[in-house]
C-alpha cells in the first residue's frame, strides 16, 4: 500500500489536501470520488521530484491552450451545440495536441453519465477556478455566460503576470551576467595570475594578496560550493513546499523594503479578480472564498481569506472579515464595502484588480528605471576593483623596470 497527497473539494466548496492510502493513483482517485468528493490532484506522498516540480494543478495545462481551448468550447455551445458534441469535436481537433487526451478522457467521463464539472474534476488536470466556476454555471444554466466571464478573467490575469515577467527579464540578464564573469575571473583568470606573480617573484599590494587570497578556496572548492549550494537550494525548496515553510517565507516578503508592498497588492489583485469572477458566475460568496484561496500563489494570503471564509460563512460581512486580516489594503476594504451596499460586489472587485494592478505595474516599470543602472553601476565597481587588484603588481614591476 502506498500513502498519496490527495487536494480534494467537498460540496460546501471548500478545497484541503488529504493523505489516502491505496494500492495506485487511480484505486486513491476511485476512493475519494466514491466519498463525494471532488478529486483535483494526486502525488505520492513521498515523491521527492513531484514535490519539487509540481505546483497548482493548472499548470499541468499551458494558459495560452488552455485559452484557446476555452474559447473554442464557448463558441461551440453559443451555437447550440450539445457539451457532448462539443467535446468530441475539441478532443479530435484541439489546437494543442497535448490537450487531446485530456479532452477526451473529460468526454468519456460526460459520457458515462457524469456532469462536466464533475468529470473536470475527476481527470485533476484542470484548476479548481474553473472547475467551481463550470458548477456554477451548470446549476443556473448559463454555462457559456460563465465560459465568457472565465475567459476575461484568464486573459487579464495572464496579461499581468507576463508583463511582470517581461519587466524583469532585463534585471535578470544582468544579474545573470555578474555571476557569469565574477565566476570566470575566480576560477580561471585569478589563478593565472597567481601563478605569474608568484612566478616573477612580484612583491604583491595588499588589496591584490586580498583578492587572490579570497580567490584560491574559492577555486579550490568550486565544486564542494556548488554541491552545497545545490543542496541548500532543494532542501529549502522542499520546505518551502510545506505549509509550515511556504508560510515563514510568505510572512517575510511583505516587510521587504519596497518590493514587499508590490508582492503583496500584486496578490491581491490576484485574490480579488479570481473572486469576482467566481461571484460574477453564481459562485455563492463563502464557496468562491475557499475556491479563490486555492488559486493565489502565496500561502499567507491564502491561510487569511481561508480564515475570512470562515467567518463569512458565520454571517460576517466580506470587507469586515478581510480587514481582519490586516493583508488587505484599507483602499480596497472600502471599495468592497461600498460595492457589498450597492449590491454590485464582483464589479466593484474587479475595480479593484484593475486599480492595484496597474498600480503594481506603475511602481514596478519606475523601479526598474533605476534598479538596472544600479546593478550596471555595482557590476562595474566589483569588477573594475577586481581588475585593478590584479593588475596592480604589473604597474609597479613596469616602473621598477624602467627606474
Amino acid at each position: 500500500m502506498a500513502e498519496f497527497v490527495c487536494k480534494v473539494g467537498d460540496i460546501s466548496g471548500r478545497i484541503f489536501d488529504q493523505i489516502e492510502t491505496a494500492q495506485s493513483e487511480a484505486e486513491a482517485r476511485q476512493k475519494l470520488a466514491d466519498r463525494g468528493f471532488y478529486v483535483y490532484s494526486i502525488r505520492n506522498h513521498l515523491d521527492i521530484i513531484s514535490q519539487l516540480t509540481s505546483s497548482r494543478t493548472d499548470r499541468t495545462i499551458r494558459t495560452q491552450d488552455f485559452l484557446i481551448f476555452n474559447q473554442q468550447f464557448n463558441t461551440l455551445l453559443k451555437a447550440g451545440i450539445p457539451i457532448l458534441k462539443c467535446l468530441d469535436l475539441l478532443g479530435e481537433r484541439a489546437a494543442a495536441q497535448r490537450l487531446r487526451p485530456v479532452i477526451s478522457d473529460v468526454r468519456q467521463r460526460v459520457r458515462n453519465g457524469a456532469l462536466l464539472s464533475d468529470a473536470l474534476a475527476a481527470q485533476g488536470s484542470f484548476p479548481p477556478v474553473y472547475v467551481t466556476a463550470i458548477s456554477a454555471g451548470e446549476r443556473s444554466g448559463n454555462l457559456s455566460g460563465v465560459l465568457d466571464q472565465y475567459v476575461s478573467y484568464l486573459r487579464v490575469s495572464t496579461g499581468f503576470k507576463r508583463q511582470l515577467v517581461t519587466a524583469l527579464i532585463y534585471p535578470s540578464i544582468l544579474v545573470a551576467a555578474v555571476v557569469l564573469v565574477m565566476s570566470y575571473m575566480v576560477t580561471y583568470a585569478m589563478p593565472k595570475f597567481a601563478g605569474l606573480y608568484k612566478d616573477l617573484n612580484v612583491p604583491l599590494p595588499r588589496i591584490t594578496e586580498i583578492v587572490l587570497g579570497l580567490a584560491a578556496p574559492l577555486r579550490d572548492y568550486f565544486l564542494v560550493f556548488g554541491v552545497i549550494a545545490a543542496v541548500a537550494f532543494v532542501m529549502i525548496q522542499l520546505w518551502t513546499r510545506t505549509a509550515r515553510g511556504a508560510l515563514a517565507i510568505d510572512s517575510l516578503k511583505p516587510r521587504i523594503w519596497f518590493f514587499g508592498d508590490i508582492w503583496l497588492k500584486a496578490q491581491i489583485a490576484q485574490f480579488v479578480r479570481t473572486l469576482s469572477t467566481l461571484l460574477a458566475g453564481g459562485t455563492p460568496l463563502v464557496s468562491a472564498l475557499a475556491t479563490a484561496s486555492h488559486a493565489i500563489d502565496s500561502r499567507l494570503i491564502a491561510t487569511s481569506v481561508e480564515k475570512a471564509a470562515e467567518r463569512v460563512r458565520e454571517g460576517e460581512t466580506l470587507h469586515a472579515s478581510l480587514a481582519q486580516t490586516n493583508l488587505v489594503p484599507e483602499l480596497a476594504i472600502e471599495m468592497i464595502e461600498v460595492g457589498e451596499a450597492s449590491g454590485a460586489l464582483p464589479a466593484m472587485l474587479t475595480s479593484v484588480a484593475d486599480f492595484y494592478e496597474e498600480e503594481v505595474n506603475t511602481r514596478l516599470q519606475r523601479t526598474l528605471i533605476w534598479v538596472s543602472p544600479v546593478i550596471l553601476v555595482v557590476m562595474a565597481v566589483v569588477i573594475g576593483s577586481l581588475l585593478i587588484a590584479l593588475y596592480l603588481p604589473m604597474f609597479s614591476l613596469q616602473i621598477g623596470a624602467t627606474g
